[in-house]
């Protein structure tokens, strides 16, 4: 008997839309609502598409989907193997080409009853079982819109748009790129970016304390985190709490210097944080989950269209995560509301505006952490990984909030434009405490209360499109940005010492009694403000019908103004250029050779010991490599070499000064290598991870910055059973090889490796069920050898978090 599926009746749609109304509106009412540009409607073309969002899962499901989002009824054959899987369809496409795209491979074909009504029918053995799809996919202001161009499915990233500028895919990029996607995200709940780039080949997380967390690629600092390729530098390249990854999509890495691609060069990564956006179908999903330590957590996403026509488009977004914590006496809460609409206002012009807040809340958080040495020097041993300095009355809140409009307009002649501006507001009130050793009983305890505002504002011009020349037919990108930020800081002490002696082992026990902080003075405010202009131009030119060279500079003007901890906080950078260039060569339709060169020049906001900013950090970075893609392009792989000379790199002194860390300043050379695969290496068995090797060395050719491990292994992996299409199990590993502190050879983290399992049953086509353990061997380590003054906190010990989702 044949099971007749339907798409959702009228009355049904129209409730989807009242229902996402509603939810749109009620983020308006508490206090904003975000918006993202979507993906506009199919322009210029004669095919009559549809934009489709069906990931690869069982056969029936996607069949279904394709019936919802098409209105096209499909008759099943009963007897359908319930094991059979489709491929992924996502973009626009004529629904009986998106329909042999999902029955590619598994033995049928499909005729029609009447216009609206298909039904399948098994194809003979001789038949064209391994119909092709042509993937004609439709989308307006092609090379523009993220929507569009950064859906990965599975475990095989496709970066944004914004991540490599120029409208260029992962494979025409010469630098290796690394996409975390939300698959991976939802797999191994990482609901955090520390969780989500601890998955990332390459990137190491340098997590010091309980709310300041560094992050190093290639062995050195990255400090630009951007929002759909919007964003400043993180001051001291630290991230200050935390950044929920609820509303976004993925998480791509642009690994090396960046200096055309994204912003100021840096000799590191990009991290670039690509939102997630409305859709052109209604779609919802409500995830929960309970975890160790009282862990909890609920995420609601409703997408879809606000009109009968689908020229506004709406999405809201919440999450609410809270939790104690391993750690003695620490808790966070942290709740994220983000919304937005976009609007096609004419079938070239997409206005997208959006508005998010995350108020991130944690008590007992510690400033600094365990000291792993004594007043003496000598290692420190603790029995209790749960060990903390974190007194009863120490908090860390920080409250941000973030706004942008995106204005996308695709002109007749293949050229395009994207005018962008951003802006943010951070708050933060926190009250610290920080145990130095001072002898073998007590410690020197350094008490804070500190409140800062930080306001930016940033903006962006780019046009690009297609040009002719000697016959040939290439690309070029034109594009200036500005950015302002603007900071003020006060902190209060005791005294103007700043500390008191006290025991350590009441530090260590939560005894210590808050005192009274009313002292301030200018040593302990900032107030200055921050601005970056910059214009820059790239190329790409298509040499031979498989050689493309690439080429562009940035010119950039930095400046700032004000004071910061008693001395002038003013540094002026004016017309300093950037060159970037780089070639691709095509071995074979899935093969391609890359070679890349960049100047390094990224002016810094940290200070020195001397009081005064650092100089800008300068050098220059080679990379070369192999792209290729496997498995009819279902699993891309990548290796690379790369070699950097660096001027100026902020090393952290061990000192303080009003509770910020001072730098000194080194030069280091590095070089290394990077291997990644992501994707699909089975049927049925998704894979991302990589292994990377780096070494620095210092003036001398002696080994550098020993807490960066020299080789590290990411790695994680989903299977759907055979047997059971609607299980999965996977494992996500993660190991790398000893490291010390850069001070101190007698504090040494060896080699170790972390495993993590997970289990998932989809129970019908709207509910599933997971099951997550982490750190299985329950293995005891350190989180970080960063902090030159050896303090660090112990990782998680064995946990687990079991989550519910429903999905429409």
């Amino acid at each position: 008997m044949a099971t007749h599926y339907r798409p959702a009746r009228t009355t049904d749609t129209t409730w989807h839309r009242s229902a996402l109304s509603v939810a749109v509106a009620c983020t308006l009412l508490m206090g904003g609502l975000p918006a993202q540009a979507a993906q506009a409607p199919a322009t210029g073309t004669a095919v009559a598409g549809v934009s489709l969002n069906i990931p690869a899962q069982q056969l029936r499901q996607a069949l279904l989907a394709f019936s919802q989002q098409t209105g096209q009824n499909v008759m099943l054959d009963g007897n359908l193997d319930a094991g059979l899987r489709s491929t992924a369809v996502v973009g626009v496409y004529a629904p009986e080409q998106a329909l042999r795209a999902l029955l590619q491979g598994s033995g049928y074909g499909f005729a029609r009853t009447d216009a609206t009504t298909v039904y399948l029918k098994p194809l003979p053995a001789s038949g064209p079982g391994s119909l092709q799809l042509d993937e004609t996919t439709i989308n307006a202001n092609q090379g523009n819109d993220d929507a569009a161009q950064a859906i990965s499915q599975g475990y095989q990233g496709k970066p944004a748009s914004s991540t490599t500028r120029m409208g260029l895919n992962a494979k025409e990029v010469p630098q290796a790129i690394t996409t975390v996607t939300r698959d991976q995200l939802d797999d191994f709940k990482l609901n955090s970016v520390k969780d989500a780039l601890r998955s990332a080949p390459s990137v190491t997380v340098e997590q010091f304390e309980t709310d300041r967390t560094a992050f190093t690629s290639r062995g050195f600092t990255i400090d630009n985190f951007e929002y759909d390729g919007m964003g400043m530098p993180f001051s001291s390249g630290v991230l200050l709490g935390d950044q929920d990854m609820a509303e976004f999509e993925q998480v791509d890495i642009l690994h090396g210097a960046n200096g055309l691609m994204s912003g100021a060069g840096n000799p590191s990564a990009t991290v670039n944080f690509v939102r997630k956006r409305p859709t052109q179908t209604f779609q919802a999903q409500i995830d929960s989950s309970v975890g160790s330590w009282d862990n909890r957590r609920l995420g609601f996403d409703v997408s879809g269209p606000l009109t009968d026509s689908g020229n506004v488009r709406g999405r809201f977004i919440y999450a609410h995560d809270k939790g104690n914590s391993y750690l003695d006496r620490y808790s966070h809460e942290t709740n994220v509301i983000a919304g937005l609409l976009a609007f096609d206002l004419s079938e070239a012009d997409t206005l997208t505006v959006g508005f998010s807040q995350q108020n991130s809340d944690s008590n007992g958080s510690s400033w600094g952490a365990l000291p792993m040495t004594d007043y003496a020097g000598n290692p420190v041993h603790y029995s209790s990984r749960s060990s903390s300095t974190a007194q009863p009355w120490t908090y860390w809140n920080i409250h941000t909030q973030r706004a942008f409009v995106e204005h996308t307009h695709a002109f007749d002649n293949g050229w395009h434009s994207t005018l962008t501006v951003s802006g943010m507001n951070q708050h933060q009130d926190t009250r610290m405490f920080y145990a130095i050793p001072a002898s073998a009983d007590t410690a020197y305890a350094y008490i804070n209360r500190t409140t800062s505002t930080e306001h930016q504002v940033l903006g962006e011009l780019q046009v690009g499109g297609p040009f002719s020349l000697f016959g040939r037919e290439h690309e070029l990108t034109l594009g200036a940005n500005y950015g302002r930020s603007h900071h003020d800081e006060t902190g209060h002490y005791k005294d103007a010492s700043g500390y008191e002696i006290v025991s350590l082992a009441d530090a260590l026990a939560g005894r210590v009694v808050q005192p009274a902080m009313n002292y301030t003075d200018s040593l302990n405010t900032q107030l200055f403000t921050d601005r970056q202009k910059s214009l820059y131009a790239g190329a790409r030119f298509s040499l031979a019908d498989d050689l493309h060279w690439i080429a562009g500079a940035r010119m950039l003007s930095a400046d700032s103004d004000g004071m910061g901890y008693g001395v002038p906080h003013d540094g002026h950078v004016h017309g300093k250029v950037t060159p970037y260039t780089g070639l691709v060569y095509d071995l074979t339709p899935q093969w391609s050779l890359y070679a890349s060169w960049t100047q390094i020049f990224k002016p810094q906001y940290s200070r020195g010991t001397d009081g005064a900013l650092l100089a800008p950090l300068e050098g220059k970075s080679m990379e070369a490599g192999v792209k290729g893609s496997l498995l009819g392009d279902k699993l891309n792989v990548t290796a690379a070499v790369f070699k950097t000379d660096q001027q100026n790199v902020a090393v952290a002194s061990g000192q303080i000064s009003g509770g910020q860390y001072l730098y000194d300043t080194l030069d280091y050379k590095s070089h290394g290598v990077e291997l990644e695969a992501s994707g699909e290496a089975l049927p049925g068995l998704e894979v991302a991870g990589g292994y990377t090797y780096v070494r620095i060395d210092n003036d001398d050719g002696e080994r550098a910055r020993k807490y960066v491990p020299q080789h590290s292994l990411r790695g994680s992996l989903t299977y759907r059973l055979p047997g059971m299409p609607q299980a999965r199990v996977g494992t996500r590993v993660q190991w790398q090889s000893g490291v010390e502190l850069d001070t101190s050879s007698t504090v040494r983290q060896n080699a170790y490796a972390l495993v993590d399992l997970m289990a998932s049953y989809d129970i019908d086509e709207h509910w599933s069920t997971s099951l997550n353990l982490n750190n299985v061997t329950d293995r005891k380590y350190l989180l970080s050898l960063y902090q030159a003054a050896g303090y660090t906190n112990y990782g998680a010990p064995r946990n687990v978090t079991a989550s519910v989702t429903w999905k429409y």
